[in-house]
């Protein structure tokens, strides 16, 4: 698969070097590569690509973006009030803003590299790729450069959310955000990555990874926001672990992009650890979401919950698959895991594939998957007072989202992922209306 631009092969030459950074840094992208280089694409014949269509593996055109800066500012201002606000343009950053207590830790990952190479390495990248992208992984390891490392010390609450904004400009452009952050005992923070591009971008990529650490006894929420152009693919990896006593909380959002494949592992390695695992996922045209989901219950008397919606329109596909593991002597587990389809015309398609593997006494865990139409009875009530059928089934569609969004317990972070949601409503009923 041939992928040659400005002198560079992304799929077969090694990454380009970047000059100051710690050795274990630069040993670790080419740890990286050596890695990618050794997997396989993915085939149909993995169960962990079941249900995939692999033609939207193409990588065909794709570049790095121009590392020389100068990019204009872009970016969404979700939040009316944040802690620190962080803008990248094609992995390179543009605007910054930081109203945080001195003792947290916020900064570029190229800066953390150099202020904090020391705690940095403790955190980065040291979780494995386990749902079938290690091959992505890798690679994003390999040409990693921009990002945030955030770290909140012991008995630090952070009041206002972190935004950080990756935008992509400039066609089949590919681009590796990496999101860190790590809280100390009973401290507190939220964090909001959007991951948007111009909207006529063609053939753009982008591969983010995630790794979230939550400390004993702390709170981290995390929101991931996509809303990429039409033509653009992504593929995110989101590792969490959650220590004795702590919540983590992650919620993702999907209303844009072509195809998106998101893989989410939770690790419960501490008593009382606490994990919520959100998505909503609005669905139009010929888009394809695929999420892969590992609840990790590695501690005993831990507690998860997941709760995935998706609402479809026109031919659109979503693919869910999701793994409660309760390991030898976590007893006392609490597990739930549960995936709602909405199916707005008889051409979409859902594919749920949840799962259990329990090796623990006294557990509580159950996994369900739904999949229906709108009753036709809610859409009769609303037009008999008066809305239009069009609007009548937005109205339904966006109800069916409240349940997941309310889950977030954040007025703030609700508003916030409500307008989005909103906002591609509101664009799904004006197209239909113009059909």
């Amino acid at each position: 698969m041939e992928t040659i631009v400005e002198g560079v092969n992304i799929l077969a030459d090694e990454p380009r070097r970047i000059d100051g950074v710690p050795d274990w840094f630069s040993d670790s992208r080419q740890a990286g590569w050596k890695l990618f280089e050794g997997l396989a694409m993915p085939s149909r014949k993995d169960e962990e690509w079941r249900f995939a269509k692999l033609r939207h593996l193409d990588f065909k055109k794709i570049k790095l973006p121009d590392s020389s800066g100068g990019q204009e500012s872009r970016g969404t201002k979700g939040l009316d009030k944040c802690g620190a606000r962080f803008v990248f343009v094609n992995d390179c950053l543009t605007e910054r803003e930081n109203n945080l207590p001195a003792e947290v830790i916020c900064l570029p990952l190229l800066e953390a590299l150099e202020e904090h190479s020391e705690l940095l390495q403790q955190y980065f990248m040291k979780a494995e790729a386990r749902l079938g992208s290690a091959k992505f992984a890798a690679l994003h390891q390999a040409h990693v450069s921009s990002g945030v490392f955030i770290y909140v010390p012991d008995g630090i609450e952070v009041e206002d959310p972190i935004e950080v904004s990756h935008w992509i400009t400039g066609d089949h452009v590919v681009t590796f955000p990496h999101t860190l952050v790590v809280t100390g005992k009973n401290a507190r923070v939220s964090v909001v990555d959007y991951f948007q591009s111009d909207a006529g971008v063609k053939g753009a990529w982008t591969i983010p990874v995630n790794e979230l650490v939550a400390g004993p006894g702390s709170q981290l929420s995390y929101l991931g926001l996509q809303d990429l152009s039409d033509e653009s693919r992504m593929i995110q990896v989101s590792n969490t672990s959650v220590a004795r006593d702590a919540t983590a909380k992650s919620f993702i959002l999907n209303s844009g992009a072509a195809w998106v494949r998101q893989e989410s592992l939770s690790q419960l390695v501490g008593e009382n650890s606490h994990s919520d695992m959100l998505s909503v996922s609005i669905a139009r045209d010929g888009q394809e979401y695929d999420q892969r989901t590992f609840q990790h219950h590695a501690s005993a008397q831990s507690y998860s919950d997941l709760l995935y919606k998706n609402t479809l329109y026109d031919e659109s596909r979503t693919i869910f698959s999701g793994l409660i593991l309760v390991d030898e002597g976590a007893h006392q587990t609490d597990a739930y895991q549960t995936c709602r389809n909405l199916l707005m015309s008889d051409t979409v398609e859902a594919n749920s594939m949840p799962g259990l593997e329990i090796n623990a006494d006294q557990v509580k865990c159950s996994h369900g998957s739904t999949s229906a139409m709108i009753d036709e009875d809610e859409i009769f009530y609303l037009r008999a007072r008066g809305v239009k059928p069009h609007v009548a089934r937005q109205l339904v569609a966006q109800g069916f989202s409240v349940e997941c969004i309310s889950r977030l317990k954040s007025p703030e972070l609700e508003e916030l992922v409500l307008g989005f949601a909103a906002r591609e409503f509101h664009r799904i009923s004006e197209s239909a209306v113009a059909r």
